[in-house]
């Protein structure tokens, strides 16, 4: 986390603090920003404010009263949900305008993650809560210059794996066949070779499967590929280091 930063850019933006706030993980932006380890087991609430000027403060619950300590800032806890709310009264005391993971009627719905009973406590004590979504977009979207190497890495791998498909689809439809799941079988061994991971394979879609924007072969119902057959190849992938960036692409053709 880049406290100097951060608080820096809400100066900038005449917003009073940031609050942070989460229960079991259902902010994967908080962790992301602050540097919070994602394994990090959290059975009970957790807020975080970093203030435009000033020392930070975190509040956690006194069964889990470590789990903020990588972060700088004095440390409240609590035990009770009166003494929750009464915590957050003091830690937000001094100020109005507050940024949080939130957007008006939802339309940046990747960013607005504080359910709305607890913008109802924050907006009782007087507040003004206001989006964070900039605030991300700068601290949590923005890449680095070595996030955009591993995203043209990837780039290049998979095109070129992209390209070899089609002519290995080729190769195979003159020599007995091939199915969408074989395809998708010979697109993971290229991955490993060129050191790619992804979250799920590739989508090897032949003829009216390519209508169904998240289709995905099965190994005993998976279609064969002929000649003259229509195929979507929905490629993505990322290389497999720190904070590597996904390369994402459709390809389509006929055999």
């Amino acid at each position: 986390m880049n406290l100097p930063a951060i608080q820096a850019v809400l100066r900038e933006r005449n917003m009073d603090a940031w609050l942070f706030y989460d229960h079991h993980h259902r902010d994967p932006i908080a962790y992301r920003i602050l540097g919070i380890p994602a394994g990090l087991m959290v059975t009970r609430r957790w807020f975080y404010v970093i203030p435009a000027k000033g020392e930070p403060v975190k509040l956690v619950h006194k069964i889990e009263s470590g789990h903020l300590d990588t972060l700088p800032g004095s440390k409240l806890q609590y035990a009770g949900w009166q003494e929750l709310f009464d915590q957050v009264k003091a830690m937000l005391s001094n100020f109005r305008d507050i940024a949080m993971q939130y957007s008006p009627n939802n339309l940046v719905f990747y960013v607005s993650l504080v359910d709305g009973g607890t913008l109802e406590m924050i907006r009782g004590l007087g507040k003004n809560v206001v989006s964070s979504g900039d605030l991300v977009a700068q601290f949590e979207a923005t890449w680095t210059e070595e996030q955009i190497k591993t995203h043209f890495a990837a780039r290049d791998a998979i095109d070129s794996i992209t390209a070899a498909a089609f002519k290995e689809i080729g190769r195979r439809v003159r020599n007995g066949g091939t199915t969408e799941s074989d395809i998708q079988h010979w697109f993971m061994e290229a991955f490993a070779r060129e050191n790619l991971i992804t979250d799920d394979p590739p989508i090897v879609a032949v003829n009216a499967n390519s209508g169904n924007p998240h289709y995905e072969p099965q190994e005993k119902t998976s279609a064969p590929i002929r000649q003259g057959d229509f195929v979507l190849l929905d490629v993505w992938a990322k290389k497999n280091t720190p904070d590597a960036v996904y390369y994402d692409i459709t390809w389509t053709g006929s055999v």
